[in-house]
């Protein structure tokens, strides 16, 4: 993969540390923003600009034509609109831009996946996207986990979660951490939902690795690497 320049703006701090985070794992040259788009755009050099990730409020959706003219005759990037739900029925998408939009409580690992394919669209994955430990290999760029060469057969959020604790190695997240970090929102049927996925990614792992993600009694789960 080649590196890519990124620009990030959002004046949700929260919002912002999730991007910051995921996009370090990512080859990539991040600037983050929280003044208005169209001032970011305007007070900076977006020569060379591959991405630019907007976090889409009514200001923004209402200059996005004025943001797409910029960014076509000075950039020619691509842009990921982070939108709110209620949003999507009136939103009018970029012509001339490669575009992706993604609701705001959409899973980390969707949020991943729609910005890879913005960055480095057909291009197989690299080295960095193999994260090992022991007999398990991940791969980040086509979302498969093999042990001993055998691709497990992982449902969605069984591989969110697993990828997400593998990729955090050594510390401990809570039930309601993991809700929010894999899951994306405030699932309605409990936290509990987070102790019958690892049971089931345990099972899927074998013996020797499901020990590797371990119960801290009281407070969560994590894997040693």
């Amino acid at each position: 993969m080649h590196r890519r320049n990124v620009l990030v703006t959002t004046r949700q701090p929260e919002l912002a540390h999730k991007l910051q985070t995921m996009l370090a794992s990512m080859d990539v040259q991040l600037q983050l923003l929280n003044t208005s788009v169209l001032d970011c755009l305007a007070s900076n050099n977006t020569e060379g600009l591959d991405l630019l990730i907007l976090d889409a409020n009514h200001e923004s959706l209402t200059d996005l034509e004025k943001i797409e003219d910029i960014l076509f005759t000075d950039a020619n990037a691509s842009m990921l609109l982070i939108v709110q739900p209620e949003a999507l029925g009136t939103m009018k998408l970029p012509r001339r831009l490669k575009y992706d939009f993604i609701v705001r409580q959409a899973l980390d690992i969707e949020y991943q996946v729609r910005i890879h394919q913005l960055l480095w669209p057909g291009e197989e994955a690299g080295t960095s996207d193999f994260i090992r430990s022991g007999t398990l290999t991940l791969n980040l760029a086509t979302y498969q986990v093999k042990v001993d060469g055998t691709t497990l057969d992982l449902t969605y959020l069984e591989y969110a979660l697993l990828a997400f604790l593998i990729t955090h190695p050594g510390r401990t997240y809570s039930r309601d951490a993991l809700l929010r970090r894999v899951w994306g929102f405030d699932y309605y049927g409990g936290s509990r939902t987070v102790d019958v996925h690892v049971r089931r990614v345990r099972s899927k792992l074998g013996p020797e690795l499901a020990q590797r993600l371990e119960t801290v009694r009281g407070v969560g789960y994590l894997w040693n690497s």
